[in-house]
């Protein structure tokens, strides 16, 4: 019997970047992989308990991925941590991404000139704002503004997923949740 993986997401364009992405840092093989994508992070955080709660098979790992946004990381993370704990699923990877999924691609810049045809971009990654993205408030108004309107939440991130550098990116989120992954998974 697979072993089962409950992702909870807020939005679907982080289920299309984990589609390109996990095959690449866990085996795929081994797992049936559930996402349940939400409407939202209010969504997510309203819905969260009732789903951990009623799940019905008792061996399945979870993993929350949600956006930062401008709360506090800890705090948030604390938060989502006492729900997990209040429906008996304490052992939940939980991941935040700081402040929203973009800054993931802000991380690799060859790998968003590669996905979405912006010849250059990577000489950019040198720049004060790319070698750190998790400090970005706005990441995806920058983004798209660096990539000149190109990146679209939904095709930019399967477009820009597929060539993320899982061993070389400058989003300590985006590090935290490949290790985490990893580690749930072995």
């Amino acid at each position: 019997m697979m072993k089962s993986l409950v992702i909870c997401l807020e939005e679907y364009s982080a289920r299309v970047f984990l589609e390109a992405l996990l095959p690449r840092i866990i085996d795929i093989t081994q797992w049936d992989i559930i996402y349940l994508v939400f409407d939202g992070k209010q969504d997510l955080m309203k819905n969260l308990p009732r789903r951990l709660k009623t799940w019905q098979n008792p061996q399945a790992k979870f993993v929350i991925i949600r956006d930062q946004d401008s709360e506090d990381c800890m705090l948030l993370k604390q938060r989502i941590l006492n729900i997990c704990l209040q429906n008996g699923k304490p052992d939940t990877l939980i991941r935040i991404a700081c402040h929203e999924l973009e800054t993931f691609y802000l991380g690799d810049l060859q790998a968003v000139a590669l996905g979405l045809n912006c010849n250059g971009l990577e000489k950019s990654q040198h720049k004060s704002a790319y070698k750190m993205p998790d400090k970005l408030i706005n990441a995806k108004q920058v983004l798209k503004k660096l990539t000149q309107g190109a990146y679209r939440e939904v095709s930019g991130s399967r477009a820009i997923s597929t060539h993320l550098n899982i061993h070389k990116n400058c989003s300590d989120s985006f590090n935290q949740l490949v290790a985490g992954m990893q580690r749930l998974c072995i």
